[in-house]
This record gives structure tokens, C-alpha cells and sequence, in this order.
């Protein structure tokens, strides 16, 4: 059986872009073209947009235009981030700091500069998610380039410290890194309070385009670029400016400054209705991540005794789009790194299923959820091979 009707939960891979973003993007495709670094006039406006996207981003944050770094994705700014400090601090020291439960593209980098020398600690999180502080002023040493923590998780929602961490770090003379991805859009972000040296925000967690993201890097902090070229972005990022989805971002990060707020409750609401119904007529089901600490549009739930990948499957069958974890790697046959670090077992973390909502999400589609999801639950756990 499938069905017509669409149930869109998995905001947290990606979201759709707003109808006043396009309106902001489409001159920018065929009326007001040109490159940012041609010298007529059809470049210079082009490079004016994105001077005033800069600036745009930068208040939104708390941070001056020239400390913002355009990029392609989040990827490629936690890339640049990790990898581009390493190598330019390396007489400072080759020691990197990284959560346990961090995205696979810092987990990646952190894996690639081991494999070339460098000495990597990883914090121990609790079962909600939570990072080791106290291990953290362990692991810190004189020969410590950075550290980098998630900021709001993008599997399993629990939102870190992220101004104790940071405070920890000034301390030491450490630099601070943090993957907002997730964060930032819910989350009101300012750079100097939460003592950040670099973080990443990406455009299509934020009713933004694909294709655009910033890497923040506070004034003089040393960092090493991984593209050559033409020098743009001060020479931190050669590639020709992407000044559509620039323009994009742009535009959403000034939407989500109006709306955050009011955005944060209802989404809070339905996140706390949807939990309460689901636990509640479903015997064998957990709640992933922190109760209440946790980013508003995010709900990670394991199904004792079933495989996530079914269940999703089943919802999919319905109209249901939700997601098994990480969308960067959600083909993987593997356990979610994140929900083991937490202490949940390869049943469990098997079973688990991100239902993520978003600007959009109904009541109305929560309830359909909620109606359809107990049977399949049922129909599975007959068939499961995981019998308890």
C-alpha cells in the first residue's frame, strides 16, 4: 500500500527552501549575473550582494563581516575548520579534542590527521548525550591546537554547553570550535559569550539552498586553506562565489532572526506532544538524547525489538519521511556512532528512528503519525529476528 499523502519529518537532513529565499535568489541566476571578481559593473554588484550577505551574517552573530567565511556546505567548513587549524598550529602542538558523538565529517578529519601524526582525544558523553567537562580540563594540554564540540546534535537533539566549554578553553589558551549545522537557526548564537574561535552554519538546515555554508574564524586565528586558486574569500577559500545561494543564505538567517522565537514554541509544543503520544501507546520505546535540553524540532526514538530501517521503510509506504539517523550516512549498515557512544546497545540503536520537524509541520500530521505508527510497530516486532 502507498499512499498519496506526504508526511515530511526528516527537517534535520534537509529543509525545504522558503518562498521569499527563492524571491531573493532568482535575479541572481539571469537578470543579475556576473562574477565577484570582474571589475565591471555586473561583477562589482555581484560582489556588493555578498558584502551585504556577509554583513548580514555577521550581525547575526555577533561577529565582524571580515571573520565570515563562505563556503559549499557545512562539510567543507568543519573540513577547513579541523584540518586547516592543524596544519597551521602545528608549533603550537599536533593534539585535537573531539566529542564522541560528532558529525562523520569532523569524525573523518579527525581519523585523516591521526593517520598523519597527530594525537587525537575523544570526550565520553553520558547517556544523554552530554560531553564530559571534567574530561575535557583533563585532556587539555599545552600541545592542544583545538578543540571541537557539536553544538545541538543533529541525531538524537541534546544541545551541548557550548559557553562552558568555550570557557574552558579560553582558560587554557585553547582555540574552540563548534558544528552549529543544526544549531544555529533555533538557537540564538553569539560568538564572543560563548567564546567561539570558529563555528559552521549551514544554509539548508535553515530553509536555505544547498550549496552555501559559513565558517566563522575570529580575528587572527591561524588557519591553513585547502583550496587554491584565485584567492577569494581573502584567500581562505579560491572558488568562484556561489552568489545565488549566498544571497539565499542570506535571506534565511534574516527570516529566522524574525521568527525564531515564535518558531521554538511551537515546535517545542508539538515535539513534547508527539513524544508524550508515541511513549505512551507504544510499550518498548525510549526517548534518545536529553529531556529537556534538546534542539525543539528534534525527536530520536528507539523501538525495542524491531529494525529502524523496517520501520522507516513501513512509514515510507504511508507517506511518512523520517530518517534513521545521520542523512550523511544513513546507507550505512552500521549502528549509529552517536546513539553507542551514548551507551545503547546495537538492538537499540538498530531500532531507533529521527522523527525531525520543521516550519511546516502540522498537529494534523503528527496525529496521522501517531494513528499508523503503533500497528506497523506491532507487525514488525511478529516478524522481528531481534525477539527479546
Amino acid at each position: 500500500m502507498t499512499v498519496s499523502r506526504k508526511t515530511y519529518l526528516d527537517y534535520a537532513a534537509t529543509t525545504p527552501v522558503d518562498p521569499e529565499v527563492i524571491r531573493a535568489m532568482e535575479p541572481y541566476y539571469n537578470q543579475k549575473y556576473g562574477n565577484t571578481m570582474s571589475i565591471h559593473a555586473f561583477g562589482q554588484r555581484q560582489s556588493e550582494a555578498v558584502e551585504k550577505a556577509r554583513r548580514v551574517i555577521a550581525r547575526s552573530l555577533e561577529a565582524l563581516p571580515e571573520e565570515i567565511i563562505f563556503t559549499a556546505s557545512a562539510t567543507e567548513s568543519n573540513n577547513l575548520a579541523i584540518k586547516g587549524m592543524a596544519f597551521a598550529n602545528q608549533k603550537k602542538g599536533k593534539h585535537l579534542i573531539i566529542s564522541t558523538i560528532e558529525h562523520d565529517c569532523v569524525m573523518e578529519s579527525a581519523k585523516w590527521l591521526r593517520n598523519l601524526g597527530w594525537k587525537i582525544s575523544w570526550l565520553a558523553v553520558d547517556g544523554e548525550g552530554v560531553v564530559d567537562t571534567d574530561q575535557l580540563k583533563r585532556e587539555i594540554s599545552i600541545e592542544t591546537f583545538l578543540v571541537s564540540v557539536i553544538h545541538g546534535n543533529n541525531e538524537m537533539g541534546t544541545v551541548q554547553n557550548i559557553r562552558e566549554i568555550g570557557a574552558i578553553c579560553k582558560e587554557r589558551g585553547v582555540r574552540f570550535h563548534t558544528d552549529a549545522a543544526q544549531s544555529f537557526g533555533p538557537v540564538k548564537i553569539d560568538v564572543n559569550q560563548m567564546n567561539l574561535d570558529a563555528l559552521t552554519i549551514s544554509s539548508h538546515k535553515i530553509y536555505g539552498p544547498k550549496g552555501a555554508a559559513v565558517l566563522y574564524l575570529k580575528k587572527g586565528t591561524k588557519i591553513e586553506p585547502w583550496l587554491h586558486g584565485g584567492g577569494q574569500e581573502n584567500g581562505l577559500r579560491s572558488s568562484t562565489v556561489n552568489v545565488p545561494a549566498i544571497v539565499g543564505l542570506a535571506k534565511a538567517v534574516e527570516i529566522v532572526q524574525k521568527t525564531r522565537d515564535k518558531e521554538n514554541r511551537k515546535l517545542a509544543k508539538l515535539r513534547d506532544y508527539f513524544i508524550k503520544e508515541v511513549l505512551g501507546l507504544i510499550e518498548g520505546t525510549s526517548l534518545n538524547g536529553h529531556p529537556t535540553e534538546r534542539l525543539p524540532n528534534n525527536i530520536n526514538i528507539s523501538f525495542a525489538n524491531i529494525e529502524g530501517e523496517s520501520l522507516l521503510m513501513e512509514l515510507d509506504r504511508r507517506g511518512v519521511e523520517v530518517s534513521t539517523g545521520s542523512a550523511c550516512s544513513s546507507r550505512s549498515l552500521e549502528p549509529s556512532h552517536v546513539l553507542m557512544a551514548m551507551g545503547l546497545g546495537e538492538k537499540a540503536a538498530h531500532g531507533s528512528i529521527r522523527f525531525s520537524l520543521g516550519r511546516w509541520t502540522t498537529k494534523a500530521e503528527l496525529d496521522y503519525v501517531i494513528k499508523v505508527l503503533p500497528p506497523i510497530v506491532y507487525k514488525l516486532r511478529k516478524i522481528s529476528p531481534f525477539k527479546s
